[in-house]
């Protein structure tokens, strides 16, 4: 069974396309790795930094530059099977994903050919995932779960023009399918999720189709014109999310009959963007070493998480790597990681040193050294020693990369968790971590929770109702959502007596 694992971990490195190499394409809001060939994921990096620069555009967005370990680091792999073993539970329709995380953001996707005209399925996929990344950067409103996925899939249609510029907001193709042939979803069961769950069956539906058809109508419709911005102003003002819609958008069956015609529409309007439009920066392109290719597996399968079975059987191949390249500080940095997810933390500890020895710049060697000697502190008698040794790596860290989310998080952490006070620059610095990694729901959990027990509920209010309202937000969700009512009931109530438990977890998927 082992060797079964290690075998097809090994297929992302010896299978692909002719003459291809591990490479790492570096531009300003991307790191991509793939085994492919230069071209191609030049190309590739260009396309993704104009689709960056298209979205800026359009929603108005200026940013400060992003620290190099906060940019998305895409993965890609040779197909769909791979992403999804990579995945695990429940990726029968999963065609890649992405994992938005303070400091290691990731997406997984299959191979991907960058060529002009409308993006190829596998990069449509990313593209959806990216813009969710995008939007929820630079916006802390909650919108629903049908606009979130709605304008997901509007920019993710997208198409690649040979002059440089970019077309956005085409027809959605690949959704043809769901919105002719699979059950449908009513426009009310996208605006009121609570009918929708009375609805929805455990199979396939048009969910997807049906919001970006409802997305694409709104913003290309005359007769909808203002009728969106309408909705969002009244969702922010405290309306319902039903009452927000009657609202917005008047009776629901006119819309629902409006919808339906714009559907059978033979012709669609999109937005064309002109290359000089698109201020992008360069793209640089680098050969992985032969130690770094044959470690990659064992770093994608880290990077995206394993449980302590899993850890155990990646550190065996991890191990027999890092003896025949013993002096690269890549291969002796993604040693340390496997060490640490299999509970080795004395090992890690060693194995991240021996890295920064060669080479002080490995990031990843501090924050695995930092992870380690913050799981030791947790059972050692004198806490606050141990904690400032765990301090240190962040430290160190901070001065390579000032504005590492994950420095700025566990320097807080370090007092934390010994149950004293943080400092006023340590609260500083976890406010500073959630400014420039909003989309890390568990970050924003746990500055919240320190906002509302140094008194200041409004702040912790903006922080949590993104946590309360993520569709995708699960458990951590329902702990916001039950935050939030507390607080609407007990205006003095500062959160001491809530747990709800350790924000960022560096040991699971």
């Amino acid at each position: 069974m082992m060797r079964r694992f290690i075998i097809w971990s090994m297929l992302l490195v010896c299978s692909g396309t002719a003459h291809a190499e591990w490479l790492q394409s570096s531009s300003d809001h991307f790191l991509v790795y793939a085994n492919d060939n230069e071209r191609n994921i030049r190309a590739f990096s260009q396309q993704l930094e104009r689709y960056d620069a298209a979205m800026a555009l359009l929603t108005n967005m200026k940013r400060p530059p992003l620290s190099p370990s906060n940019r998305v680091t895409v993965y890609v792999v040779n197909n769909e099977r791979e992403v999804r073993k990579l995945y695990g539970d429940g990726a029968k329709y999963i065609g890649g994903f992405y994992v938005p995380r303070a400091g290691g953001s990731l997406a997984i996707i299959p191979r991907v050919t960058a060529r002009q005209g409308t993006a190829s399925q596998g990069m449509i996929v990313l593209l959806h995932e990216y813009a969710h990344h995008f939007l929820i950067s630079t916006s802390s409103f909650p919108v629903p779960r049908w606009m979130s996925e709605g304008s997901a899939e509007f920019f993710a249609a997208a198409s690649f023009e040979g002059d440089g510029g970019i077309g956005i907001g085409r027809p959605a193709r690949h959704r043809a399918y769901e919105l002719f042939s699979a059950p449908d979803v009513k426009v009310t069961d996208l605006l009121d999720p609570a009918e929708y769950d009375k609805r929805k069956g455990k199979g396939y539906d048009a969910f997807y189709g049906k919001s970006w058809l409802l997305y694409h109508y709104l913003v290309f419709d005359s007769a909808r014109s203002g009728q969106m911005e309408r909705y969002v102003r009244l969702l922010t003002q405290g309306k319902s999310l039903r009452d927000a819609a009657q609202e917005a958008f008047g009776d629901l069956g006119q819309l629902e009959k409006g919808l339906l015609a714009y559907k059978a529409k033979t012709r669609m309007s999109m937005l064309k963007l002109p290359a000089a439009r698109l201020r992008t920066g360069g793209v640089e392109v680098s050969k992985l070493s032969t130690g770094e290719a044959a470690i990659m597996p064992i770093r994608i399968r880290s990077h995206r998480g394993v449980n302590r079975e899993q850890a155990g059987q990646l550190l065996v191949d991890a191990r027999d790597i890092a003896a025949r390249f013993s002096t690269n500080p890549a291969v002796l940095t993604a040693l340390a990681e496997a060490e640490h997810d299999a509970g080795n933390d004395k090992e890690a500890v060693a194995a991240a040193d021996a890295a920064l020895a060669i080479d002080p710049a490995q990031v990843n060697a501090y924050v695995q050294k930092g992870y380690a000697l913050f799981h030791l502190a947790s059972t050692a008698q004198d806490k606050a020693t141990a904690y400032r040794e765990a301090r240190a790596p962040f430290i160190a860290l901070n001065r390579l990369e000032n504005d590492h989310p994950l420095a700025l998080y566990y320097y807080y952490q370090s007092f934390a968790r010994q149950g004293v006070t943080p400092p006023p620059v340590a609260v500083e610095g976890l406010e500073r971590a959630a400014f420039i990694a909003p989309f890390d729901l568990g970050l924003r959990m746990t500055l919240a929770m320190q906002l509302l027990r140094n008194k200041r509920p409004g702040q912790a209010r903006f922080h949590l109702l993104p946590v309360a309202y993520n569709p995708h937000g699960g458990q951590m969700a329902e702990r916001a959502q039950q935050i939030l009512a507390r607080m609407d009931t007990d205006a003095e109530w500062d959160g001491t007596d809530f747990r709800p438990g350790t924000a960022i977890k560096e040991d699971t998927p």
